[in-house]
């Protein structure tokens, strides 16, 4: 891996973690574009290590709020009168709802590795989740902002959020979803949905990084790459959460199915190979 790939890859994941589009499924589309093998634990590892980047983003933008939670939180377990806080309330909801992606992500490890990295799991993924994105904007209430969320809510979107290791179905893409569904709007399932990512992708990311480091891609591009998309990442959390606020994410929906498309006429015309 040279430094330009590593540049070009940091900035699409900055630009396509928290958007409702599938990072990974972008990064395995843009490294099979760049000639990297994209099965090549090497690789995955890199992919998962960069997001790290994308996430110091979201703990710098939201730190006023992480920090307050975490101090609610060990102050409830000391003190008992201070559980009722919402903010004690929202450290569990966050610690509950990011378990089910890290049980699922450790068992399912070679699977996520291996065969689920085929370009054709990645354009079906783009295709099908749009149809749960459509109709969770359609059919959701939209009602309750982000003080009403309960420890079920947290719970729902942490379970629909371990779909997201299929590259395609997006982590963000299917909290926030799972999160409409449940009668969040949109602002606080955007919001809940950055804070499940937090455990989550940092956990994955040290997990794979002797991966990333034990093949051809080399100490440099890793840290050029994960500077590159916390860069991109913190622009992308504050337009982000701008845009959810007065538009639907139906818009990120009509993209993932075109480039779901594309994505199979090239595969089907063997213009570009799945693996």
């Amino acid at each position: 891996m040279t430094i330009w790939d590593a540049i070009i890859l940091g900035i699409v994941e900055g630009l396509t973690e928290f958007l409702p589009v599938s990072s990974t499924g972008h990064l395995t589309i843009v490294s099979k574009m760049l000639g990297l093998k994209i099965d090549d634990p090497s690789i995955t590892g890199f992919t998962a290590v960069i997001q790290i980047g994308a996430i110091a983003a979201v703990v710098l933008y939201f730190w006023k709020d992480i920090k307050r939670i975490a101090i609610a939180w060990f102050r409830g377990l000391i003190k008992p009168e201070y559980r009722g806080e919402f903010d004690h309330r929202m450290g569990w909801y966050v610690i509950v709802g990011s378990t089910p992606i890290v049980i699922v992500g450790f068992l399912a490890r070679d699977l996520i590795s291996g065969p689920l990295r085929s370009l054709w799991w990645v354009a079906g993924a783009l295709i099908g989740w749009s149809v749960v994105m459509v109709a969770a904007e359609r059919l959701g209430r939209k009602s309750r902002p982000l003080t009403r969320i309960t420890m079920v809510d947290a719970i729902v979107m942490g379970v629909v959020q371990s779909l997201a290791l299929i590259p395609g179905v997006s982590r963000s893409g299917a909290t926030i979803s799972a999160g409409l569904f449940c009668g969040l709007d949109r602002v606080a399932a955007t919001r809940i949905a950055f804070l499940l990512g937090i455990p989550a992708l940092v956990g994955a990311g040290i997990y794979q990084l002797k991966d990333a480091l034990s093949g051809d891609v080399g100490a440099v591009p890793l840290i050029v790459g994960t500077i590159v998309s916390f860069l991109v990442a913190y622009a992308s959390v504050a337009w982000l959460l701008r845009f959810v606020a007065k538009h639907s994410t139906e818009v990120f929906a009509f993209y993932r199915v075109l480039l779901g498309i594309v994505l199979v006429i090239l595969l089907a015309t063997s213009t570009i190979t799945a693996t």
